[in-house]
């Protein structure tokens, strides 16, 4: 498939596009400052602004699925999304956030008291990504969550999935590498089971 990736040069993002490139996949690397992406087998490294609307819907145009993955706060989820429709991709994916996902019925994680105030700015602009995500007519979205603990780590390609709930393992922590968040992302791309819905990962 023909796949583009937004925010390519981050960490999650420079993880899904070796995974999905490793799998033959033709990848579209983008970012702000394409000098930092490394090309390689199945990659084009592209420049592109998350915050340039028109720009993105011609990088997206004529592949299979874009993907996002963007800081929330440096970013417009509404231009975004926009991008996305406009473009008439496929399939449009978001690499999400844990903090919208509940922890009980109704309660999500960064209303809660623990939740690490630094981080909590960025986790409600996802939490309101996913909101729009929700009322979009046209789109056909995917929101990927990670769990608590996002995290440089191994490739093991064993994990868990779920969907808005989020999940802990049998020691408490809620963890997942972004090794095996692209994993989980790719293996979506290529048997689709998450449509118009988010879904998260975690070990």
């Amino acid at each position: 498939m023909k796949i583009a990736v937004v925010g390519a040069s981050g960490n999650a993002g420079s993880r899904i596009v070796s995974e999905l490139a490793s799998r033959g996949h033709s990848v579209t690397a983008i970012a702000r400052h394409p000098e930092k992406i490394a090309a390689g087998p199945n990659v084009t490294v592209q420049a592109g602004d998350a915050q340039d609307q028109a720009g993105l819907a011609r990088l997206f145009a004529s592949h299979d699925a874009a993907i996002s993955s963007i800081h929330f706060l440096d970013s417009d989820p509404a231009k975004l999304i926009a991008a996305a429709r406009d473009s008439k991709v496929g399939r449009y994916l978001v690499v999400g956030g844990a903090g919208s996902l509940e922890v009980a019925p109704g309660v999500r994680l960064v209303t809660v008291p623990a939740f690490p105030a630094q981080y909590k700015a960025e986790a409600e602009k996802g939490g309101a990504f996913l909101d729009l995500l929700r009322q979009e007519k046209e789109l056909n979205w995917t929101f990927l969550s990670p769990s608590a603990l996002f995290v440089p780590g191994e490739r093991t390609g064993k994990f868990r999935l779920g969907t808005d709930q989020l999940l802990t393992a049998a020691d408490g922590k809620s963890s997942i590498s972004f090794e095996d968040f692209a994993v989980a992302l790719a293996d979506e791309i290529e048997r689709p089971a998450h449509i118009r819905a988010r879904f998260t990962v975690g070990y």
